[in-house]
Protein backbone atom coordinates (compact mmCIF):
# COMPACT_ATOMS: atom_id res chain seq x y z
CA UNK A 1 0.00 0.00 0.00
CA UNK A 2 1.22 3.62 -1.40
CA UNK A 3 1.58 6.12 1.79
CA UNK A 4 -0.67 9.16 1.20
CA UNK A 5 0.54 12.47 1.75
CA UNK A 6 -1.08 15.90 2.15
CA UNK A 7 -0.12 19.04 1.24
CA UNK A 8 -0.34 20.50 4.20
CA UNK A 9 3.34 19.76 5.32
CA UNK A 10 6.52 19.04 3.16
CA UNK A 11 6.26 15.42 2.74
CA UNK A 12 9.88 15.26 4.87
CA UNK A 13 7.91 16.36 7.81
CA UNK A 14 5.06 14.20 6.88
CA UNK A 15 7.47 11.32 7.18
CA UNK A 16 9.45 12.75 10.47
CA UNK A 17 6.21 13.15 12.17
CA UNK A 18 5.33 9.65 11.02
CA UNK A 19 8.64 8.04 12.53
CA UNK A 20 8.04 10.10 15.62
CA UNK A 21 4.95 8.03 16.34
CA UNK A 22 6.55 5.45 15.88
CA UNK A 23 9.22 5.89 18.04
CA UNK A 24 6.72 7.02 20.88
CA UNK A 25 4.73 3.50 20.55
CA UNK A 26 8.77 2.08 20.88
CA UNK A 27 9.11 1.16 17.57
CA UNK A 28 12.24 0.72 17.50
CA UNK A 29 13.20 0.77 20.92
CA UNK A 30 15.77 3.10 22.02
CA UNK A 31 19.39 1.60 21.22
CA UNK A 32 17.90 -0.13 17.91
CA UNK A 33 18.37 0.84 14.59
CA UNK A 34 16.41 2.51 12.05
CA UNK A 35 15.78 0.55 8.69
CA UNK A 36 18.26 1.93 6.45
CA UNK A 37 17.64 5.36 4.17
CA UNK A 38 16.98 3.03 0.89
CA UNK A 39 14.83 0.81 2.94
CA UNK A 40 12.46 3.90 4.00
CA UNK A 41 12.92 5.04 1.03
CA UNK A 42 11.16 2.11 -1.03
CA UNK A 43 8.79 1.70 2.16
CA UNK A 44 7.44 5.00 1.86
CA UNK A 45 7.62 5.61 -2.35
CA UNK A 46 9.88 8.89 -1.84
CA UNK A 47 13.13 10.02 -2.97
CA UNK A 48 16.30 8.90 -0.63
CA UNK A 49 17.05 12.48 0.06
CA UNK A 50 13.55 13.31 1.61
CA UNK A 51 13.94 10.51 3.58
CA UNK A 52 17.80 11.58 4.47
CA UNK A 53 15.86 15.08 5.52
CA UNK A 54 13.33 13.71 7.49
CA UNK A 55 16.05 11.88 9.69
CA UNK A 56 17.70 14.73 9.75
CA UNK A 57 15.02 16.55 11.46
CA UNK A 58 14.83 13.96 13.91
CA UNK A 59 18.23 14.23 14.91
CA UNK A 60 18.03 18.04 15.71
CA UNK A 61 15.46 17.30 17.86
CA UNK A 62 17.99 14.71 19.86
CA UNK A 63 15.79 11.58 19.01
CA UNK A 64 18.36 9.40 16.84
CA UNK A 65 21.84 9.58 16.17
CA UNK A 66 24.30 8.83 12.98
CA UNK A 67 26.70 6.44 14.29
CA UNK A 68 29.37 6.46 11.49
CA UNK A 69 29.13 3.32 9.09
CA UNK A 70 26.03 1.96 11.35
CA UNK A 71 23.39 3.95 10.41
CA UNK A 72 20.77 5.79 12.82
CA UNK A 73 19.90 4.77 16.14
CA UNK A 74 17.46 5.81 18.50
CA UNK A 75 18.65 7.88 21.65
CA UNK A 76 18.67 7.04 25.17
CA UNK A 77 15.56 8.95 26.38
CA UNK A 78 14.25 9.84 23.08
CA UNK A 79 10.85 8.27 23.70
CA UNK A 80 10.18 10.03 27.03
CA UNK A 81 11.59 13.45 25.20
CA UNK A 82 9.33 12.38 22.65
CA UNK A 83 6.30 12.14 24.88
CA UNK A 84 6.95 15.23 27.01
CA UNK A 85 7.11 17.36 23.47
CA UNK A 86 3.89 15.91 22.81
CA UNK A 87 2.24 16.45 25.83
CA UNK A 88 3.20 19.71 26.29
CA UNK A 89 2.13 20.47 22.56
CA UNK A 90 -1.41 18.81 23.12
CA UNK A 91 -2.11 20.65 26.33
CA UNK A 92 -0.89 23.97 24.51
CA UNK A 93 -2.68 23.64 21.44
CA UNK A 94 -4.94 20.94 20.73
CA UNK A 95 -6.92 20.11 24.06
CA UNK A 96 -8.25 24.02 24.33
CA UNK A 97 -9.75 23.37 21.21
CA UNK A 98 -11.11 20.02 21.51
CA UNK A 99 -12.45 21.45 24.92
CA UNK A 100 -14.18 24.20 23.53
CA UNK A 101 -15.78 21.86 20.74
CA UNK A 102 -16.62 19.70 23.60
CA UNK A 103 -18.44 22.15 25.40
CA UNK A 104 -19.78 23.10 22.18
CA UNK A 105 -21.25 19.61 21.92
CA UNK A 106 -22.27 19.76 25.44
CA UNK A 107 -20.42 17.13 26.25
CA UNK A 108 -18.52 16.09 29.65
CA UNK A 109 -16.57 13.38 31.00
CA UNK A 110 -19.02 11.28 31.62
CA UNK A 111 -20.00 11.09 28.36
CA UNK A 112 -16.72 9.86 26.94
CA UNK A 113 -15.44 6.26 27.06
CA UNK A 114 -11.53 6.23 27.53
CA UNK A 115 -11.77 2.60 27.58
CA UNK A 116 -12.87 2.18 23.93
CA UNK A 117 -10.80 1.61 21.16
Amino acid sequence: MTPTWTDQAPIYQQLADRLAVQLLDGHPSEGEALPSVRALASQYVINPLTVTRALQALTEHGLIESRRGLGMYVTAGARERLRSQERERFLQRDWPALRARLQRLGLSAKDLNWEST
